[in-house]
């Protein structure tokens, strides 16, 4: 590749990676639940994209194309033993008439979404944080729409029982809320 054609991709990927650097770092936040965390994830997902940037940077679907990147990146780095360790939690205290604005639910939702496993929570936030259609969720992990299916489902489940088990009373003041809109959804 000549130079001039080399400076050019750089430019372009450089913009690129400026206008979608905030929305993955969000994606990524919700899918780890440590800021510090999804920045390292977003530089991993960046670097991959920037390797493949020849390959790939013309074509359309780049967007996905970097999700899936973020989304494989979370579940590798799951899988690694040091990532594995307890982290403290603060007890809520005990109040009357709680309030479940997406304040009080965020802190709540982002521990129990980190108890689900590293799949499943991608399916979750893909689907309902990033909004993404189940056949775009199974283009971007390279599964089938069944397979997100089945693993949407069982996050959900997965979600709620942490809610339940992280904090029952929101729950109760949730309602339904959690099973008929995703509490996802609160959070974007």
């Amino acid at each position: 590749m000549s130079a001039h054609r080399q400076a050019q991709a750089d430019a372009d990927f450089r913009g690129f990676m400026t206008a979608r650097a905030p929305a993955l770092r969000r994606t990524a936040y919700v899918m780890c639940g440590d800021w510090h965390h999804a920045e390292d994830l977003v530089q991993i997902a960046f670097t991959k994209l920037y390797a493949a940037w020849a390959r790939v940077g013309a074509s359309g679907g780049l967007d996905s194309y970097l999700r899936r990147i973020l989304a494989n990146a979370v579940i590798d780095e799951s899988r690694r033993g040091f990532r594995r360790k307890e982290k403290p939690m603060a007890t809520l205290p005990d109040v009357e008439g709680r309030d479940t604005s997406s304040s009080e639910l965020r802190p709540v939702l982002l521990r129990a979404l980190a108890s689900v496993p590293a799949k499943q929570r991608a399916c979750l936030v893909l689907r309902y944080f990033d909004d993404a259609s189940v056949e775009e969720v199974a283009e971007i992990l390279g599964c089938r729409e069944g397979t997100v299916k089945s693993q949407t489902s069982r996050g959900l489940e997965n979600l709620r029982r942490a809610l339940r088990d992280l904090d029952p009373e929101l729950c109760a003041a949730l309602g339904d809320k959690p099973t008929d809109e995703p509490a996802l959804q609160l959070m974007s």
